[in-house]
């Protein structure tokens, strides 16, 4: 019960950080000509590669060494599918078969997240993304790319992670992309914050219940065959189904 209390504190910090940065709306042009307006890191952060290249551990590496036996990532739907919808990029297909096949050999298991969050631009130009309707028919499709080229050998799924975090944040509030609200709840160029999020979670159900019916019936029963010589996939029955698992990523908000 405490963890829980905690947690949700920390969330609401969080939150009303993310709330008051956001209402700052800080750019370039605030700041003087001589000012060097932008941001930072630390190699410990972001490098990794601790056994690579001559390079040693540091008191980090250490620490966080925890011998994972899992890793759960999501997949960026415009990494793989630019515009949304059509042509699938190679070299997008290319970069998570690699990721998936490297976390594999290292003996960790990958689960994957269809949505954390990033519409693809193009489809929030075209019909708004999750205010429109459309947008479970096209996560469906972009859904399906995932599974057929994926599911050889990812065997966890989840659809959409944290939906409801990502109505609020998107379409109430307005303090997170696509940053679609109304007063008095927030001051976006364009939204309702009265109807949006209701609308916009109603479709991530929607799109969560079409990915998941995809998955259990043309996916979960069959076994991937990949042919490298040809860079294609070919689904065959079997009598052993995937045995995966497909899910809305919960939330404790």
């Amino acid at each position: 019960m405490v963890k829980g209390r905690l947690w949700f504190f920390s969330l609401f910090l969080v939150l009303n950080l993310a709330a008051t940065l956001s209402s700052l709306k800080f750019s370039r042009d605030d700041f003087p000509p001589d000012f060097i307006f932008g941001s930072g890191t630390s190699a410990y952060q972001v490098e990794g590669a601790a056994f690579q290249d001559g390079r040693t551990p540091s008191i980090w590496d250490t620490f966080v060494h925890a011998g994972l036996e899992g890793y759960r990532f999501s997949i960026s739907w415009s990494q793989l599918i630019p515009n949304g919808r059509g042509l699938v990029k190679p070299k997008g297909l290319t970069y998570y078969n690699n990721l998936i096949n490297e976390l594999i050999n290292q003996g960790i298991q990958p689960h994957v997240s269809l949505f954390h969050g990033d519409t693809p631009q193009a489809l929030e130009d075209e019909y708004e993304g999750w205010i429109s309707r459309r947008i479970v028919k096209d996560f469906t499709k972009y859904a399906d790319v995932c599974f057929r080229e994926f599911g050889d050998r990812v065997l966890y799924w989840s659809t959409i992670n944290e939906g409801n975090i990502f109505a609020v944040g998107g379409y109430d509030s307005g303090i997170a992309p696509p940053h679609r609200c109304s007063p008095p709840f927030g001051n976006c160029p364009k939204g309702n914050s009265s109807t949006e999020p209701y609308i916009a979670g109603h479709h991530i159900w929607l799109a969560h219940a079409s990915a998941a019916k995809l998955y259990r019936e043309k996916y979960q029963r069959y076994r991937v065959n990949r042919y490298t010589s040809e860079d294609r996939t070919s689904i065959e029955p079997t009598s052993k189904p995937f045995g995966g698992e497909i899910k809305l990523c919960e939330t404790h908000a």
